[in-house]
This record gives structure tokens, sequence and C-alpha cells, in this order.
């Protein structure tokens, strides 16, 4: 991304997006404020909008157990249900659905190809689908003390072993068929890169026509083998993301609340809930509408609009697909493809211009 004289003044600054992910699919009934039931599911979808989100991160929980689900048809239910209950909402189904261990002896892990491929037939249909890209050590709990999981289950040794280990398996034979996929049933790809070298591999996909469309993405500093807490990190990100890529930094436990005001200063957009953070600065508990109704409190002081639903859809390009390499590459901000013997930097060609000159003058600023 670029960055020009005027980009940090808030009024230059996209309407701030806020995404909210309040159904935290690692935890159990009693760890958070976690709710249950299809009625008390749906109502913190509603309680979220209400504060002030725009993009709903979806997973499942299953009524009968309290368990996050794997089960499509709830998975269609639960969506039917948002699709009534906030009608204007950008529902964003978590790619990996449910990847709790199934054992407290067991590893947690990704679902396996085919149970992802599925998201694709949902219906109703999602806006929009979290897709990994490469696969990545995501230990979400390496990067968290004891005080982070204290009073939840994972305070339990055999179940914080096994999350140590889970893996975000996400090589090309998932991610090639699962964007292919995608396309044709019309869901967009949200993008969760751990680093710079999957930033990297998404260029390539752009640039080989395996996608093409507007590139939203979460900026995902969510444990061990992820982006860590040493900012400078994010900032190389930032540098090497596309100008016309949306950004939302995602991360955990109170970590979230620097790299939130972060991303708000930095024109960028921001995730909250307990699927992420269970804590606020005092170290006391903070439900995921709180942590929502923190984000707006901190766009507002900073003097940065809220994004208005229609808004954040128009921002997010939902709904929006690219038909060439090229139209991808511009609307992207990205140079295009080099050409047979084509040499040098590449640029599109173009005057340069915005619009029309001012007329000159001898007067500084600037003649």
């Amino acid at each position: 991304m670029h960055f020009t004289d005027d980009s940090m003044f808030p009024e230059n600054m996209h309407p701030l997006i806020v995404t909210a992910a309040p159904f935290g699919p690692q935890w159990l009934p009693g760890d958070a404020d976690i709710p249950v039931t299809w009625d008390e599911q749906v109502q913190t979808a509603v309680d979220c909008w209400n504060a002030g989100a725009q993009v709903l991160h979806v997973h499942v929980r299953d009524p009968a157990t309290g368990h996050g689900s794997a089960d499509f048809d709830q998975y269609n239910h639960f969506i039917g249900l948002l699709r009534q209950a906030v009608p204007k909402m950008i529902l964003q189904v978590g790619g990996s659905i449910s990847f709790a261990p199934k054992g407290e002896s067991q590893k947690a892990k990704w679902l396996d190809n085919d149970t992802r491929h599925m998201l694709a037939e949902l219906d109703p249909k999602p806006d929009s689908v979290t897709v990994a890209i490469g696969t990545t050590l995501w230990d979400v709990v390496q990067m968290w003390s004891k005080d982070d999981i204290s009073g939840t289950h994972l305070e339990d040794p055999q179940v914080l072993q096994a999350w140590a280990g889970m893996v975000a398996e996400a090589g090309p034979a998932f991610y090639l068929e699962h964007l292919k996929r995608l396309r044709q049933h019309r869901i967009q790809p949200y993008f969760v890169p751990a680093h710079v070298h999957q930033l990297e591999i998404i260029e390539r996909l752009i640039r080989a026509g395996a996608y093409m469309g507007p590139m939203n993405v979460a900026f995902s500093g969510y444990g061990g083998g992820t982006l860590g807490h040493n900012p400078f990190d994010w900032m190389e990100m930032v540098r090497r993301v596309p100008q016309g890529a949306v950004v939302t930094f995602w991360t955990g436990m109170r970590f979230n609340i620097p790299v939130s005001a972060l991303a708000l200063i930095l024109g960028l957009h921001i995730r909250v809930g307990n699927e992420d953070n269970l804590w606020n600065v005092k170290r006391e508990r903070i439900s995921s509408v709180k942590q929502v109704e923190a984000a707006v409190r901190l766009c507002e002081q900073y003097g940065r609009k809220l994004a208005t639903p229609e808004e954040a859809h128009k921002i997010m390009k939902v709904g929006v697909w690219y038909d060439t390499v090229e139209e991808t590459l511009q609307h992207l901000g990205m140079p295009p493809n080099r050409k047979a013997g084509e040499t040098g930097f590449l640029v599109f060609e173009t005057t340069g211009r915005k619009s029309l000159p001012a007329q000159a003058g001898d007067s500084h600023p600037i003649a």
C-alpha cells in the first residue's frame, strides 16, 4: 500500500468496517460469553449489528451439544435465520468450519478438503468464505499466557496440547479447487494470509488468472506460525499488500486491542469478538458486543467515520467479480504482467493524471 501526505487524516480514509466474531468455535459453554441456542446465536448477531458491526464472521454451534457444528444442514438453517434477522449484514463463513479436536488426546486440525469444498454449496449463500492459502502451523495457544485461558477448558493440559498442534492445511490441491468452486457459486473468497509469503502466493494466483476479483484480506496473527507481536511484521504486510486490497487486522487475546488501534489509524479495518479475545485492557472478561462498542468508540475518538451497511458493501465490493487478469490487476493497483520482450519497471499506460491540472503559479506550495 502507498501512503501519501494526507493518507493518515481520517477524513481521507475509507469508513471503518468492524467485523464481529462472536461464536468462538474453540470455546465451550461457560468458557466465555458464547451463545448456544438458535435464539441466542441469532440475538448475538443482532446485538453486534446494533452495536456497529457490519460484517459477521459465522460459525455455528449445535444447540443440542453446545459444541461447534460441522453439520451443513445446521449451517444452512443458521444462515437462513441470519438473512432474516440481519439482512444488511455481510455474512462471512469461517472456512475451517470447526477445527476443535475430537478428543482430549487428539490434535486440533482443519477439516478435510472435501468437507471445506461443500461451503461453496451453502444455501442461502454467505457473502464470503475465509480461505487459507498455504499450509501453516496455527498454534493458537503459543502466544497466550496462563491468565489468557484462566477459567476455560484450555486449562486442561491435554486440551492445551491438542490445540498447540493445529495445522491449517491449505496446499494447492485445496485452494485451486476451492477458489474455482467459490467462483462458480458466486461466493467471494476472504483471504487470511499469515505472512508475506502467503501474500506472494495470492499475487501469483491473481497473475495466473486462478482468482479474478476484489481482494479482501485479514492479516492473521493468531498463533505460532502466523504473524506474531512484532509491529514491524504487521507493517511489512501493509507495505506488501496491493493498493486496492481491503485489509482487516486479526489477532488473539489482549494483543487484539493495540492491533485494532493500529489498524484504525492506518485506515484499515478491525475484527473483534470472543472467538479472538476474552479480555479488556484491565484483564476483565468482555463480551463480543462490548468489544464492538469499544471499536466504535475508538473510531469516534480518532475522528474516523464508521461505515454504513451500504458503504461496507461498496468498499468490500460484495458480489463483484472481474473477467480478466488485466482487469483484476488494474482494480487492485498492481503492475501489469510482463509482455514478451518488455523490459524495465511495469506500469499500465496512463498519463499519470487523476484529473485536469490546476493552473500553476510561482508561489509555494507547490508552484
